[in-house]
């Protein structure tokens, strides 16, 4: 295949089994986790997830998860 021709799924695919033969799958996935970035906005995600709760809920919902 020619890397032009190539959907970037096909070029993916084609890299992860070169880095699969020559470095074996714990190399490979070694490899990917130190390259791969990630993506998203992980600040405005979280905001989403959490919100922002006043102080005193927090507090409160660290003491009821102590006991």
């Amino acid at each position: 295949m020619i890397a032009q021709t190539m959907t970037l799924e096909q070029v993916r695919q084609v890299g992860i089994d070169v880095l699969t033969q020559q470095l074996g799958c714990t190399g490979m996935i070694r490899f990917l986790q130190q390259s791969e970035t990630g993506w998203g906005d992980y600040t405005k995600d979280r905001e989403q997830w959490l919100g922002n709760p006043p102080l005193n809920e927090l507090f409160d919902a660290i003491q009821r998860s102590e006991m």
